[in-house]
């Protein structure tokens, strides 16, 4: 029977203990802190709080195809209908978003020219996306390729509200080859976006089940934890650090705070600054790439207030465009987004932070997810429950050159046998990418070296 060692119970690491239980290893998996990472659900006198992501993608299967396996399928909701779903902030005026979007890219010329996101002289920018030749070849900055292509006005009013939305940050140096690789794609294969991007539309039009994008648990986000800590039950060392790692033999040694675990397979799925720090002392070649990963805060403010008289709200939410003057990204409203989140009675909204923002502290935010509120709203609310988490250097960003940091990670991670680095610093942010990630390492390192 082989041994796996994982050191880091997010959802990187605890799909790769469960993948590796599935495959028959013995599995010991250390976490510090709390299993799930920033996956945590609060489920506090009928309120379910999302305190990290609020959902999956449907179109990227690894989330619900892990929930499948673990009996959840009954559990997946899809948001409430709403139509259109979400707001930009621009202007002073809240925009919907033009239909048929392909990840920021419009890819339907009726919506284009229709929205009111973008002024007569934008969208005729836009449109000579239509006639543009291809790109250089290569990785580009994501903010100089919408640019490229679509002009000034779909960068700042679209894509990048949309792109700070998924990644935090600064969107406009991310990595297009990381983070959109298939925007580069579209390019090379069509010459344009927008003629590419409605023949990808057509065929992702089969993976939104009940006319949902987005999925969701009827407990929250969590429930997949709790279905993975389930399979594990036993292989969890909830509370114990990893001290030092030591390559012992032609498998490795995990020296963790409460004892020593011996293995074939060892799994970091922590942070790139903290697998640095457990690499340093065997010499690792690739330490600076991974120091040089860069990170950013996030922070969300869950709210709930007395509905009577609360303001009406449209959609699922609203972003805000950089220039508007907004301290928070922008604002989900869940009780219109999924069912049951909240008791009858209540509205209840979220504020997203990233970067700067979010590197206040607890009362600062509040008092900022309150002035952008009042200030969207054009009413003086007052929350009768608050929810706030931070994730102080918790988001990794993709930026110009990821490709070639992780290309060095790689080859670096093929010079000891028996080594795997996962989760969202690498290879995808989001739930179902981390996954993947993890089940992936496992998956390919016991089908090499099956038991004797």
């Amino acid at each position: 029977m082989k041994r796996v060692v994982v050191v880091g119970g997010g959802l990187a690491g605890l799909a790769a203990a469960y993948e590796a239980k599935r495959r028959g290893a013995a599995v010991t998996l250390l976490e510090k802190d709390r299993p799930g990472g920033k996956v945590r659900t609060i489920r506090d006198d009928g309120f379910v709080i999302e305190t990290g992501p609020d959902a999956v993608v449907r179109y990227k299967p690894w989330a619900l195809a892990l929930a499948r396996e673990l009996g959840l399928e009954d559990e997946v909701v899809g948001t409430l209908p709403a139509r259109p779903a979400a707001y930009i902030r621009v202007r002073g005026r809240n925009h919907p978003l033009p239909e048929g979007l392909n990840v920021v890219i419009p890819s339907r010329l009726g919506p284009l020219v229709r929205t009111s996101l973008f002024s007569p002289l934008g969208k005729l920018r836009a449109g000579l996306d239509l006639f543009l030749p291809r790109g250089p070849e290569g990785d580009e900055a994501f903010g100089a390729f919408i640019r490229r292509r679509l002009g000034r006005e779909v960068w700042e009013n679209l894509a990048a509200p949309l792109t700070g939305g998924i990644y935090g940050g600064d969107p406009e140096n991310l990595s297009l080859l990381a983070a959109f690789p298939m925007l580069k794609e579209l390019e090379k294969k069509h010459r344009s976006l927008i003629l590419g991007s409605l023949a990808a539309m057509k065929k992702r039009r089969a993976s939104r089940e009940g006319g949902s994008l987005f999925a969701s648990f009827e407990g929250g986000q969590a429930r997949l934890v709790e279905a993975l800590l389930d399979q594990l039950d036993g292989s969890l060392h909830a509370g114990e650090r990893a001290l030092a790692i030591e390559q012992e033999g032609s498998g490795w040694r995990v020296t963790g705070e409460r004892g020593v675990y011996p293995a074939e397979l060892l799994v970091l799925a922590v942070p790139a600054p903290a697998a640095a720090e457990l690499l340093e002392p065997l010499g690792f070649p690739a330490l600076a790439e991974l120091r040089s990963i860069p990170y950013h805060s996030a922070a969300t403010v869950t709210m709930a207030f007395d509905a009577a008289g609360f303001p009406e709200r449209n959609g699922h939410g609203v972003l805000f465009a950089r220039p508007e003057g907004f301290g928070a990204r922008g604002f989900t409203w869940l009780d219109r987004k999924w069912a049951h989140r909240a008791p009858e009675g209540y509205a209840l909204c979220r504020a997203y932070f990233s970067g700067e923002e979010a590197e206040q502290d607890e009362e600062e935010l509040l008092k900022t997810a309150l002035r952008d509120l009042r200030r969207l709203l054009g009413a003086s609310v007052e929350p009768e429950r608050v929810w706030i988490e931070r994730f102080p250097r918790g988001m990794p960003a993709y930026t110009v050159g990821h490709l070639k940091r992780l290309a060095a990670i790689e080859a670096a991670e093929k010079g000891f046998a028996g080594l795997a680095l996962v989760g969202a610093a690498y290879r995808g942010v989001g739930i179902p990418e981390v996954i993947r990630d993890g089940r992936r390492a496992v998956s390919e390192f016991l089908e090499e070296h099956p038991a004797s």
